[in-house]
C-alpha cells in the first residue's frame, strides 16, 4: 500500500475500533510498540481455530498502528461484553468445547489470539534487566488487549477466549483485572494425557520445544529442588512434565480464584456432552437452554477434528487412537508415571497437585 493508502487505512480502522470487533487486534511488536489491526467479522471469528498468523491470508486487510494511537482509539470503547476463559493443558479438547460454547448462539469466541502468548513472555520477563516493559506499562498492555478483546457484537452475551496452552501462566493477571471473569481449567487424568502426547506424529519436537519455560515454571511453582534436566528426560518423562506443569499452574488458579475457576476433564465432558456443557455454560452465565442441550450433544463439532473441521474425528476415533498409543507407547506411559510418583514423593506441592487431579 502507499503511504496515502495505509493514511487512510488506518484512520478507517481507528474510527470504527471503539464500537465493533471487526476490527480485531491480531499481533504486537514490543520492539516497534506497534499493533496489528485486521479487518474481520463474525463468521471469521466462528470459522478460526486460531487467531494467529494463519488468519493471515491475502485477502484480510490490516495496518500496523502505533500502540499508543490504538489505546488513545480504545477510550472511546463501549460495547463491552463480560470476558471468560478456556485454560488447559494441551491436547484436551480446548477448541471443542469453544466450538460446543458457540452453539449457544451468545458466545464470540476468540481462540488462541497470538498478542496472549506474547505477553505471557513479556511477563515472565517483568522485572528483569533483559525485560522490554516495566510493569506499569506490561499492565496497561493487558488492560488495552482486555477492553479490546472484550467488544462483542449485537447477539453477543459474552466474549470467551481459549488461551493457548502454554499462556494459561498469566492466568492470574487476567483474572486479577476483571472480578466478573470466570474461567474453565481442562484437563486429563496423567495416563490418557500421556497416551494422547505420545500419539502425535510431532510429540517429541513439540515437548521439547516448550520445555525448557515449562521446567522453568515447575521449579517456581512447585519449588522443587535438583529436578532431572530435560535433556536426561525421555519422551514420556518429558510429557510427564508438560503435564505436572500445567496443571499446578491450573491448580494455582483454582485456589486464587475459587469459585471463579473450575476444573473440567476431558473424558468426564464427552462421557456426558450435554450435562458438561450445560454445567460450563451456567459457570460462564450463559443460557443452556432445553434447544441448546438437546442438539448439543448431536453436534457436528463431535464429529469433526474441531482444529480443523474438514477432518473427521469422533471419540471413537479418539479412543482407538489412544488404545494403539497405549500398545505402541506404553513403555514411555510406564516411565511418565513413575516419572510423576517420585516427583510426588519428594515434593509435597507436587503431591497436592496430583491428589486433586487423579
Amino acid at each position: 500500500m502507499s503511504n496515502d493508502q495505509i493514511a487512510a487505512v488506518t484512520a478507517d480502522f481507528l474510527s470504527r475500533l471503539p464500537s465493533s470487533p471487526d476490527v480485531y487486534p491480531q499481533g504486537i511488536d514490543l520492539i516497534h510498540q506497534a499493533m496489528l489491526l485486521v479487518q474481520f467479522d463474525a463468521a471469521a471469528y466462528r470459522a478460526a481455530s486460531f487467531l494467529d498468523d494463519r488468519i493471515l491470508t491475502p485477502k484480510v486487510r490490516g495496518v500496523w498502528i502505533p500502540i499508543a494511537r490504538v489505546a488513545a482509539a480504545a477510550r472511546a470503547v463501549q460495547n463491552m461484553r463480560p470476558m471468560h476463559f478456556v485454560f488447559h493443558t494441551g491436547h484436551v479438547g480446548s477448541t471443542l468445547v469453544s466450538r460446543l460454547l458457540d452453539e449457544t448462539g451468545a458466545v464470540l469466541p476468540l481462540r488462541e489470539p497470538l498478542p496472549l502468548r506474547v505477553l505471557a513472555n513479556a511477563h515472565d520477563a517483568l522485572g528483569k534487566p533483559d525485560s522490554l516493559l516495566s510493569e506499569a506499562h506490561f499492565d496497561a498492555l493487558l488492560e488495552l488487549f482486555l477492553t479490546l478483546w472484550r467488544r462483542g457484537y449485537g447477539d453477543s452475551r459474552a466474549v470467551v477466549l481459549k488461551a493457548t496452552s502454554s499462556a494459561g501462566r498469566v492466568a492470574g493477571p487476567l483474572l486479577a483485572k476483571r472480578d466478573d471473569a470466570r474461567a474453565i481449567c481442562l484437563n486429563l487424568r496423567p495416563e490418557p494425557y500421556l497416551a494422547t502426547l505420545l500419539a502425535g506424529q510431532n510429540s517429541v519436537s513439540d515437548l521439547r520445544g516448550h520445555a525448557a519455560e515449562r521446567m522453568r515454571r515447575l521449579i517456581r511453582t512447585l519449588s522443587l529442588e535438583r529436578p532431572t534436566p530435560i535433556h536426561a528426560l525421555s519422551p514420556g518423562e518429558l510429557a510427564a512434565m508438560s503435564w505436572l506443569t500445567e496443571t499446578a499452574t491450573q491448580y494455582d488458579a483454582q485456589q486464587r480464584f475459587a469459585g471463579r475457576v473450575i476444573r473440567e476433564d476431558f473424558d468426564a465432558i464427552l462421557a456426558d456432552v450435554a450435562g458438561s456443557m450445560a454445567r460450563i455454560a451456567t459457570h460462564f452465565g450463559l443460557t443452556a437452554d432445553d434447544r441448546y442441550l438437546s442438539t448439543v450433544a448431536r453436534s457436528p463439532a463431535l464429529t469433526r477434528y474441531a482444529k480443523a473441521p474438514e477432518h473427521a474425528y469422533t471419540p471413537e476415533l479418539r479412543q482407538q487412537i489412544l488404545s494403539e498409543a497405549r500398545r505402541l507407547h506404553s513403555v514411555e506411559i510406564r516411565k511418565g508415571l513413575e516419572w510423576l510418583d517420585s516427583v510426588a514423593r519428594i515434593n509435597t506441592s507436587a503431591a497436592a497437585v496430583m491428589q486433586a487431579n487423579t
